[in-house]
């Protein structure tokens, strides 16, 4: 009975993902997070994709294993057959494994290219990983900068979840290609910038400046971590993103232009003091 019961959990806990939260891991929850942009829908599609090619594979393979087994065991088969080799088998047993790798390569290939490709735009953001948390800069707003910190136990409100909420969150517009710029502080050490609802995972090298991309497609909250070992505080660099609408993200816009003047001017000021 307990059995049946546990069958039945794992199996509506696998089909069941309009239970799962956007955005944010859930308890027992099993496999990826919702897709909260179309590149990482492309992902789950893709290993969804791929794990029934293994799961044909390994059925097969089983399969033949146990037919061998009980085929030519020395109860069934008194007289060991002679035969070395057989033509047929050799040429398929080298084909088909060709024409399964190629199956895989041209959606894999067209996802890499997916990832990477820059040509439509919309606005730049830069992530800054420091020692222990994300600084952002808004480059096409007039260099609007602020720190992005998290909150302590005592700091959160209902509804946020714990190590993933922000002080300052990441406000974005849906419907928009944003690309993500990330380094990581001169002085300091490798991060790496991740949010897994949004499919993108990008190392912040000290001196180096990589870039990745996201267009969330439904307003709301998202989080993701720093997902580099990077330090005592590694545990304590969250995400937390923010998606609005076009005429939101103005408003806050010209909000936020406001509320970090101050820091920015000062941090203006440092660096022609450097």
């Amino acid at each position: 009975m307990n059995l049946f019961i546990f069958t039945i959990f794992f199996v509506s806990a696998l089909f069941a993902s309009d239970l799962i939260a956007k955005g944010q891991p859930t308890e027992w929850q099993i496999g990826f997070q919702e897709a909260g942009s179309p590149l990482m829908q492309q992902l789950i599609d893709f290993h969804d994709f791929v794990f029934w090619i293994i799961t044909a594979i390994t059925i097969f393979v089983f399969l033949l294993l146990a037919y061998v087994c009980v085929k030519f065991s020395s109860k069934n088969n008194k007289k060991p057959s002679t035969t070395t080799h057989n033509s047929l088998l050799e040429v398929a047993w080298t084909l088909i494994p060709v024409v399964i790798l190629v199956v895989i390569a041209i959606p894999s290939f067209r996802l890499l290219y997916n990832q990477n490709d820059f040509t439509n735009i919309d606005m730049t953001i830069k992530a800054t990983g420091y020692t222990w948390y994300w600084g952002y800069e808004y480059p096409d707003h007039d260099g609007l900068a602020f720190d992005s910190i998290m909150l302590q136990d005592d700091e959160l409100e209902e509804g946020q979840p714990r190590l993933l909420s922000t002080d300052y969150q990441l406000v974005v517009p849906v419907n928009t290609n944003v690309k993500m710029q990330i380094t990581s502080d001169p002085s300091g050490v490798i991060h790496s910038w991740a949010v897994p609802s949004l499919g993108v995972k990008m190392d912040a090298i000290p001196g180096r400046l990589n870039e990745t991309y996201f267009n969330i497609k439904e307003p709301g909250m998202y989080y993701g971590q720093c997902s580099e070992l990077c330090g005592i505080g590694h545990g304590f660099m969250p995400i937390s993103i923010k998606a609005v609408t076009a005429d939101e993200f103005a408003v806050w816009l010209d909000e936020a232009k406001e509320e970090f003047a101050e820091n920015n001017t000062n941090e203006l000021v440092l660096n022609k003091e450097k």
